[in-house]
């Protein structure tokens, strides 16, 4: 079957600490992660078909994740079992400044993965396929299997859509830059937050940002701005921003992926891009409002209720 989302990148077990519950023991909650999978998730739950690229391991977590796949109506079809690798783990902390990640990925099933294992019949027939620098930043077998992956993309007219989600404890700055940039000028839509582009342009305007992506290629940038809300730039000149919506937050977790997700579905749905850019962001707020990467990913009828108010 046909995908209209095809996402490629890697799935991570999370466990993320809970509030203190007065014994002064850590409770972590186990969920799910990685921030592809997350988008892939988001965009099944506006009600598009998508699909997801990756290698997991033989293990229980592997086992978790196509049974979550399966629930969430995420095509597992191009998804493959390395029995020499695990699946990767994470632990969420929290304070004053923030979430703050702690990975256990080296080596993983997906960090294996190789140009030579991509589903290339199931990319030409995406609408839309969608990686990331964590994609790219896990190994360099993985960097070139996503490039590839492009290339397959934009010879079949697939739109191809890119975040940057910056993970400096993953590679190097000039080299995250050098790839992430790469990737930039083959898609169609550009999905940085104003955070990693800082770090990897200098910028800290999000029109700015936008602009400076822009002239890399893609026809259209929506820059993810956290509690600031969201701006998109087109190639056409069209300008939209989102303003932030008042939720009672607690975990920032997979907010970006959310967003990115959401976006790229409201755009297979039809919607215009200041459209999707609006109902993107009120999706991320949504989804601070409990704990953990996936339990909060919104569903339709509850992004359109914060729209509506």
């Amino acid at each position: 079957m046909s995908v209209d989302l095809l996402c490629m990148g890697e799935p991570m077990l999370e466990f993320n600490r809970q509030p203190d519950d007065g014994t002064g023991r850590a409770l972590y909650l186990r969920g799910f992660g990685g921030d592809t999978s997350n988008a892939a998730i988001a965009a099944a739950r506006q009600g598009v078909r998508a699909g997801y690229i990756t290698a997991i391991g033989t293990d229980w977590a592997g086992d978790a994740f196509l049974r979550l796949w399966a629930e969430e109506g995420v095509d597992t079809a191009t998804v493959i079992r390395d029995p020499e690798a695990p699946t990767g783990v994470y632990f969420v902390d929290h304070d004053a400044r923030g979430h703050h990640f702690t990975f256990y990925r080296s080596g993983s099933a997906a960090s294996r993965y190789m140009p030579a294992m991509l589903p290339e019949a199931a990319i030409r027939s995406a609408r839309i396929f969608y990686a990331s620098g964590i994609s790219q930043g896990i190994s360099a077998s993985a960097a070139d299997a996503v490039f590839r992956a492009i290339e397959i993309a934009r010879a079949a007219g697939v739109t191809v859509a890119y975040d940057t989600n910056l993970r400096l404890r993953l590679w190097p700055v000039a080299r995250a830059r050098a790839v992430i940039h790469e990737a930039i000028t083959m898609s169609d839509i550009a999905l940085p937050s104003r955070d990693d582009a800082e770090a990897l342009t200098g910028l800290a305007d999000p029109q700015a940002i936008a602009e400076r992506y822009l002239r890399l290629g893609p026809r259209m940038v929506a820059v993810k701005c956290g509690r600031d809300g969201a701006l998109l730039a087109t190639a056409d000149g069209r300008l939209a921003r989102a303003a932030p919506h008042a939720v009672d937050a607690v975990d920032a977790t997979g907010a970006g992926d959310t967003f990115c997700g959401s976006f790229l579905a409201r755009i297979i749905l039809g919607d215009a891009p200041e459209a999707a850019l609006r109902y993107a962001n009120a999706a991320a707020a949504l989804s601070t409002t409990g704990y953990g990467a996936v339990a909060p990913i919104p569903r339709r009828a509850a992004v359109e209720a914060l729209l509506a108010r």
